[in-house]
């Protein structure tokens, strides 16, 4: 999973842990296909500052996830799959209702209304999508598709297929004169500035997670301890310093998963 960049003001993941919180390649000239005009998303940052419910940190199946603020500068390449029926006319992650013949897509962290490039790796074939649900929690699957978005790129008979995404940004749709709309996009956050760490465990005793933080420190790793209040009961959790750029932390990540901290994840303050 990758992770970005962010100052403490914006990216509070690691105050915030919210539990049961309910979801339901390229050519030359890139061919896009726009998402449909029925969709008419809302900002997924509101004018009173507070953080929306598909923001906050869920929880499936013991694993926590961490929403980004911001998709600047995002790409990943990695399995995607599609989903259709029978979650055609359901309710999204966003509220909306999922049409699996509309252009949008499910992901695990990026915001709610991110557009984005997806290029079949195999084929060459691309086109853009907006997220407006949570998933695909299979395997290590990186996106999942609406029905149309799959038979465009040409995954609709194996089922999955290796892409590249890439984020456009997040827009909002705006009503201008003669009942015309346009879609804008909005401003991010700065992807360099903040800290990055890697939880690698979560204790309710305190003197365990503090045990584990030093054997990290004498490894020459710079951990802490963190004090967490759940509401119902004290978490103390052990990061390791990951560096300032999302290429260090997904290193850090991934040196901790093969050191046999396999749920070790990426977080920024």
């Amino acid at each position: 999973m990758i992770y970005a960049r962010f100052p403490l003001r914006v990216f509070p993941f690691a105050l915030l842990l919210l539990c049961g919180f309910a979801f339901s390649g390229c050519t030359t000239v890139l061919q896009s296909t726009p998402p449909s005009k029925s969709a008419s998303p809302p900002r997924t940052t509101p004018k009173s500052g507070r953080i929306p419910g598909t923001q906050r940190p869920y929880q499936i199946e013991g694993k926590t996830y961490y929403p980004l603020p911001s998709a600047e500068g995002y790409s990943e390449t990695g399995i995607a799959s599609w989903y259709g029926n029978p979650f055609h006319g359901r309710k999204t992650s966003n509220g909306e209702t999922y049409n699996m013949y509309d252009w949008t897509a499910a992901h695990k962290t990026l915001p709610m209304n991110t557009r984005l490039l997806v290029e079949n790796l195999d084929n060459g074939r691309t086109t853009t999508v907006r997220v407006n649900d949570r998933g695909p929690f299979v395997g290590t699957r990186i996106i999942d598709l609406s029905y149309n978005v799959a038979r465009d790129l040409g995954i609709m008979k194996e089922g999955t297929g290796k892409v590249r995404i890439t984020a456009l940004g997040e827009a909002e749709t705006v009503q201008l004169a003669d009942n015309k709309t346009a879609t804008r996009f909005l401003p991010h956050e700065d992807f360099q500035k903040g800290d990055f760490f890697v939880q690698i465990g979560a204790f309710t005793v305190q003197k365990n997670a503090d045990r584990l933080k030093d054997t990290m420190n004498r490894g020459g790793r710079e951990a802490e301890t963190v004090r967490y209040d759940r509401g119902d009961q004290i978490f103390y959790r052990v990061q390791v310093k990951a560096g300032t750029t999302l290429a260090q932390a997904k290193q850090m990540e991934q040196t901790m998963a093969g050191s046999g901290f396999s749920k070790a994840f990426v977080v920024a303050r």
